[in-house]
């Protein structure tokens, strides 16, 4: 894992290093794209990369999945809420101006979760309900689909858009 993450780290220097630059746009969606495929499920792209989802969910149990580490605030499930949320908001809502993938029909009802909003505001007692009752294959489906949107989002975007700021209305 840890030539994963030094080269992570090193894709993430050049992804920076490429932004900076308009005119080598179809080198900062590749890279972007690779990145992404690093964090999400090697199901997602046609480039089988390594994949650090992948690692976490390999061989976990799913009682691991849901407990809070003492000393700790969230759980893996958790964590996966909310990343996934975080994403599916910024991606659809703010870059690609379209619903969330969480508005698509049955999304809330095969998770088993009641709640919208991307976790921020909960409380232990939240956390721990969204753990003990999240539906742990749907989420990751759910997790992968929001993955396969920004990644047609991303497709769609044009050089002068990576400069563009988001408007705060």
């Amino acid at each position: 894992m840890n030539s994963q993450r030094k080269f992570w780290n090193e894709q993430q220097q050049a992804l920076r290093q490429v932004l900076l630059h308009t005119d080598h746009f179809s080198n900062a969606i590749e890279l972007f794209l690779a990145q992404h495929a690093m964090v999400h499920s090697g199901r997602i792209s046609p480039a089988a990369l390594w994949s650090f989802e992948d690692e976490i969910w390999q061989g976990l149990p799913e009682t691991v999945a849901r407990q809070i580490p003492q000393g700790d605030e969230h759980s893996i499930a958790w964590v996966f809420w909310h990343i996934a949320r975080i994403e599916d908001v910024t991606m659809n809502l703010l870059v690609g101006g379209c619903p969330q993938v969480l508005d698509q029909p049955g999304w809330l009802e095969r998770m088993q979760v009641a709640i919208r909003h991307t976790g921020n505001s909960m409380d232990a007692a939240g956390i721990s309900d969204l753990s003990a009752s999240v539906d742990l294959k749907a989420l990751r489906a759910y997790r992968r689909a929001v993955g396969r949107r920004t990644r047609e989002i991303v497709h769609h975007l044009h050089p002068e858009e990576l400069k563009q700021k988001v408007d705060p209305v």
